[in-house]
């Protein structure tokens, strides 16, 4: 049931404006269905998961853990808050508390064949017992999979975490002792990997990898730990193991194929398991306009949540942000009389982000299952499975940039049954306010497709590189790597990173190959930012958007404090700040020209041509604004002396044509102003259509460009040798580009807003911009009315 409502505006209202709109969904109430559990878990994983308070297991969880059992890789592809964790759990327990047997007369399976469950066991057992692996793109999510585990009190299963705040004594024991270690493909890639031979017992034994939450290893992210899996798979060949993989996200569509590209083998070797039969309370999802500002708003509904004795939680998309909010939330509770504080001393209303200490984090994790934390603001830290049963309620401060995050962060309300509330709170951009006039878009609950671009060069090479280093690659390596592996091997071994030999191509050099890879960053290395006068460092940026963001004179803001740039130096990646509330923000200039290095695939839109391929997109710094920082307004202008960035990407790009020019009839600063309005509003609404946000891409709109021939517009990805998002505009470019011109056609401004045209990103302070000429040049591409 979805009901939309504009209330009248009141007497007295905001200078005649319109109220708020505002759509209510509500998804009704779903019952269990459970399953008896599987004859094969032994009786005492039973009684301890019985202890646990689940007494039957719901259908798909048995469904799941019969396949994996069976041998094959399985994706559990069901909601939130569904359980997938137990699927996985199941088959793991039953091998780690089962009996071992006497290893075949054989030794191992025959050659030519995967080999079964029977055949990994029997070779393992008798020897050591099987061990398995669990991956979570966060760590407090692999804790909380850690405590759930060890709440189990099975002394024969061992379970050890291995991450950055690891003790050294811990890592031991996952390396020596454990049956399951919890770990993210950051420690995978950077210590078991290049260690293999001190982890040969968890890798010669491995018999299962839980990869939960696969949804998010997409974009660059994702090819990175797609190599990371592909070289996890070459070492336990080499050690004689052939694990099961195990994949979790209940936010991804077509999750077999998405799955299969991740792990590097073919889709019908992926069962899929999407039927959910887990129970669920009735859920009433808003998606509302704020009445003050996103962050106010927020912020009140936090605080009204508290004062009528619920738990809520707040996401929002930038650090800084979720510490006002809770100071706000706090600030409010006080003004009614509450309680500031819960009985243990420690705010009632907390931030949860990245940066923060372990124990910090822990304890705000703690500190909401047990409920006396009754508020937290959090990022998208928060957003995983981590179990905080008992939410009431959810406000998500801006859509979170795409479907799969939005129906995460949302399924953190009212987990285990009960009833719950869910707000989005619009922001005043393309794609808020799209969501706004389409709200079936977000009520549908479809997901994006999780895009990622394993044979990436740019990925390829450096982990083909670190593969080598492990062992020596050769070219039956194809089968792990895909077949740009010898010609991109030769690449590296012309390029003197690599040594070819007459057994394969070797890595000679002194150093680690996995130190020059950053699963997280497009690469690079990051710039320190350090304090003037002490030398100490307060923060890194990503070498990407470095020149834009701690330029010499940069406004810069982290954890709270403000700082201004005195001194910045691309070439040691380093960066000189002061602590300083100057009056005034900084905005960089910049200039940029796309090449078309080569066209792979083209087709036809009535109005315009529509193409995919490899472009050169070269970019620089020439300067930045200052300007006030309560009104907005221009003080003045200062020019900068920084290095031309070139970056080798794909793009897609439509070429409009001279027919439908000439029947436009614009003037040259109309089509520009067409053009770049056009760009700026698409590159906004593409998040809604592929699981990326408006920083992942770049864009560009000219009148004439030379290698066109004609009236162009560019849209391209924003990481060396591309990300799979150009490919995937191109794929949907009538769905995307209609939306861009129903955003266009909507918006309730004149002449363009940050709802439509205006862009935060735009590196000429979005000059030249016409939207009602965007939209009828829109309109002629798509042959609409």
């Amino acid at each position: 049931m979805t009901i939309t409502s504009r209330p009248p505006t009141a007497a007295g209202g905001r200078s005649g404006d319109e109220q708020p709109l505002r759509h209510l969904h509500v998804l009704p109430p779903r019952p269990a269905l459970t399953a008896d559990w599987p004859q094969w878990l032994p009786g005492e994983a039973v009684v301890a998961l019985r202890r646990q308070g689940v007494e039957r297991p719901w259908v798909h969880q048995v469904e799941a853990a019969e396949s994996v059992r069976a041998g094959r890789h399985t994706v559990v592809a069901t909601g939130t808050a569904s359980g997938k964790s137990l699927a996985y759990l199941m088959p793991l327990l039953a091998d780690a508390l089962g009996e071992p047997a006497a290893p075949t007369a054989a030794g191992g399976p025959s050659a030519g064949r995967r080999p079964s469950r029977e055949d990994v066991l029997a070779s393992i057992r008798g020897v050591r017992r099987p061990t398995a692996l669990y991956l979570s793109p966060t760590k407090a999510l692999a804790h909380d999979q850690l405590r759930a585990c060890q709440a189990l009190g099975l002394p024969r299963w061992r379970v050890g975490a291995l991450d950055g705040d690891s003790s050294d004594a811990e890592r031991r024991f996952a390396r020596e002792h454990a049956s399951l270690v919890l770990t993210n493909p950051d420690m995978v890639h950077r210590s078991v990997l290049p260690s293999h031979q001190r982890w040969s017992r968890l890798l010669g034994c491995l018999t299962h990898v839980v990869v939960d939450e696969s949804h998010r290893y997409r974009g660059v992210f994702g090819a990175h730990v797609s190599a990371v899996l592909r070289r996890l798979r070459r070492l336990c060949a080499h050690y004689g193991s052939d694990p099961v993989f195990v994949l979790a996200s209940a936010t991804t569509a077509e999750p077999q194929r998405s799955s299969a590209r991740l792990i590097g083998v073919e889709p019908e070797e992926v069962h899929v398991v999407d039927r959910d039969g887990s129970p669920r309370g009735e859920v009433s999802i808003t998606l509302r306009e704020p009445e003050q500002g996103v962050d106010e708003d927020t912020a009140e509904a936090l605080a009204a949540h508290v004062t009528a004795g619920r738990q809520a939680l707040a996401f929002l998309p930038s650090r800084l942000r979720t510490e006002l909010v809770a100071m706000s939330v706090r600030d409010r509770l006080d003004e009614v009389g509450l309680p500031v504080a819960a009985p243990d001393g420690l705010p009632v209303a907390e931030a949860y982000r990245s940066g923060y200490l372990a124990t910090e984090r822990r304890s705000i994790e703690a500190r909401l299952q047990d409920g006396s934390v009754r508020a937290v603001a959090a990022t998208n830290a928060l957003e995983l499975g981590i179990d905080v049963a008992g939410l009431d309620a959810v406000v998500i401060g801006g859509y979170p940039g795409t479907m799969a995050a939005f129906w995460q962060q949302a399924g953190r309300a009212g987990r285990r049954g009960g009833q719950a509330e869910v707000t989005l709170l619009t922001r005043d951009d393309p794609l808020d306010r799209y969501l706004l006039d389409h709200p079936e878009t977000v009520f549908s609950g479809r997901v994006e497709v999780t895009v990622l671009h394993p044979a990436n060069p740019y990925v390829l090479g450096p982990h083909l590189a670190a593969a080598a280093q492990e062992l020596p690659l050769c070219p039956e390596d194809e089968r792990w790597f895909g077949p740009a592996t010898i010609p991109t091997a030769e690449r590296l071994a012309d390029q003197g990173v690599l040594r070819r030999r007459s057994r394969g191509w070797f890595w000679t050099r002194p150093d680690r190959a996995v130190d020059a890879i950053d699963l997280r960053s497009a690469g690079g290395r990051p710039v320190e930012i350090l304090e003037a006068g002490t030398g100490r460092v307060v923060g890194q940026a990503d070498p990407g958007t470095a020149d834009r963001s701690v330029h010499e004179g940069a406004v810069y803001l982290h954890r709270g404090t403000t700082w201004v740039v005195e001194h910045y130096d691309p070439a040691t990646a380093e960066c000189v700040a002061r602590a300083e509330e100057p009056p005034f923000r900084t905005q960089a200039q910049s200039v940029s020209d796309v090449r078309v290095l080569r066209e792979h695939v083209r087709r036809r839109l009535p109005g315009a041509g529509v193409h995919l391929g490899d472009v050169e997109v070269a970019s620089q710094v020439t300067g930045y604004l200052r300007r006030d920082a309560v009104s907005g307004a221009v003080w003045d202008s200062t020019p900068l002396d920084l290095p031309r960035r070139v970056l080798a990407t794909q793009s897609m790009w439509l070429t409009v044509d001279e027919e439908l020019l000439a029947e436009l009839a614009l003037s040259d600063l109309a089509l520009a102003g067409a053009a770049h309005g056009a760009e700026h509003t698409a590159i906004g609404l593409l998040p809604a259509f592929a699981p990326c946000d408006r920083w992942d891409i770049g864009g560009l709109s000219t009148v004439l460009h030379p290698d066109t021939s004609a009236c162009t517009i560019f849209v391209h990805d924003g990481h060396p040798g591309g990300a799979g998002f150009a490919e995937h505009a191109y794929a949907v470019v009538e769905q995307w580009l209609g939306a861009t011109l129903d955003r266009l056609r909507q918006c309730r401004c004149d002449t363009g807003c940050p709802a439509c045209v205006v862009s935060p990103k735009c590196g000429n302070q979005n000059q030249v911009l016409d939207k009602p000429s965007a939209a009828r040049l829109l309109a002629g591409v798509l042959g609409r009315d």
